[in-house]
């Protein structure tokens, strides 16, 4: 089966407007959520939220073309040109060859609720002709496949927050069977709007922390009580490793190994014991031919049951707490991007593996008991990393794991 390689990455999120910020503030323990400005929360349960940010859509569309695509899109398309221009193309590249897997949980979500309003205070013919196009999950391979011209496959994977992991396997099956040579990844999710939040909120899931923002996400704490929605793109550019070498391109990492799995347990809830979880980690490492990984990039929502069974998936895919690596979350920084997540972390754990450095999980002040690993509190720790995983699950019970190796 063919080798496949990482050669260009590209984010976005609270913390940063490209990968570089990003990785930095994620490194020093600085966290993106604060009080919400998108709209206004007032009525809200909920009144916080991890928001990229300054972020002008005319720098990555024509100002006409704005209101043709949702958010979720615009801060795909920023990921998307810093993803490709890292990888250093000069033009020579076969684009019938070269393919996209993109990814969101929800897609324009913002944008159905406001048309949705429209439907309904001043009627159908009021609604924008733009609507469908700029809302639907697709759309975002749709608009990034036309301004980079690709050709290829044009894959979309709508799994919730294992969204973006799935896209990156989706990426990596097709270059791996010659369906493509090329693929780009790309992770995007912008739910915070009135619908998203209050939507969240009525589920119980999100942290009520309103008055102290900067502490509300706090994976594996005792005090979690819920995850804090955020927004933001990653990009991965896959390659198949022979044409990455010839064309002398910087690899980052090769994708050694990949596993997923379904619960069938519960619509929101995981699996007892992390059952499915364990066995996406298990499959990883299978297909990766390994025992071991130096690090994991924890899905780590600091959400109660998560944590908990997270952890324990870890302990028994190892053989007990003893054998386990070090654990970390970066949602305390980022907070929880839903189908952008997979993304956004692959990007973090490979500039981790590149970087030798572990990033924290912030706002563990307070072991729980029941999550009892090595979660490299608060400060991030340095590291000679060679092979590292990381973890994404879904509602509706469904897991993606990616193994990286250096090369």
């Amino acid at each position: 089966m063919r080798r496949v390689v990482v050669t260009g990455l590209g984010m976005i999120n609270s913390l940063g407007h490209d990968k570089k910020s990003s990785f930095e503030a994620i490194i020093n323990g600085e966290t993106g959520v604060d009080h919400i400005t998108l709209f206004d929360p007032s009525n809200q349960s909920v009144k916080i939220a991890a928001e990229v940010k300054d972020f002008d859509p005319t720098t990555v569309l024509d100002p006409k073309d704005v209101k043709k695509a949702d958010r979720f899109i615009q801060l795909g398309i920023k990921a998307a040109r810093e993803a490709m221009a890292d990888a250093g193309f000069d033009g020579e590249v076969d684009n019938d060859r070269f393919g996209i897997s993109s990814a969101s949980g929800i897609g324009g979500l913002a944008t159905i609720e406001k048309n949705s309003v429209v439907c309904n205070t001043r009627g159908p013919r009021r609604i924008s002709p733009f609507f469908i196009p700029s809302a639907l999950v697709n759309m975002l391979g749709g608009f990034i496949s036309i301004e980079h011209k690709l050709k290829g496959p044009n894959l979309s994977s709508v799994t919730a927050c294992a969204a973006g992991t799935h896209a990156i396997t989706e990426a990596a099956k097709t270059i791996m069977l010659g369906g493509a040579d090329r693929m780009l990844v790309v992770g995007s999710e912008a739910a915070i709007c009135p619908i998203g939040i209050g939507g969240f909120a009525a589920m119980k899931a999100l942290s009520t922390y309103n008055d102290d923002p900067k502490h509300a996400s706090r994976p594996f704490d005792a005090k979690r009580n819920g995850f804090v929605m955020g927004e933001g793109s990653g990009a991965l550019v896959l390659e198949e490793y022979e044409a990455a070498k010839a064309r002398g391109a910087k690899i980052y990492a090769e994708l050694i190994g990949f596993g997923e799995s379904g619960d069938a347990n519960h619509i929101t809830t995981p699996a007892p014991e992390g059952e499915g979880a364990y066995r996406a980690m298990k499959a990883a490492l299978a297909m990766a031919g390994v025992d071991r990984v130096d690090y994991i990039n924890a899905h780590g929502t600091s959400t109660k049951y998560n944590d908990w069974y997270e952890t324990m998936a870890i302990k028994k895919l190892f053989g007990g707490k003893e054998n386990c690596p070090p654990v970390s979350s970066t949602k305390g920084q980022t907070a929880h991007c839903l189908g952008a997540a997979g993304a956004i972390e692959a990007v973090i754990t490979l500039m981790a593996l590149t970087e030798g450095v572990i990033p924290p999980t912030i706002n563990y002040e307070e072991p729980d008991p029941d999550c009892d690993l090595d979660y490299v509190p608060n400060e991030a720790r340095k590291a000679d990393l060679e092979i590292v995983m990381s973890n994404s699950f879904g509602f509706g019970g469904t897991n993606g794991v990616v193994v990286f190796k250096k090369v």
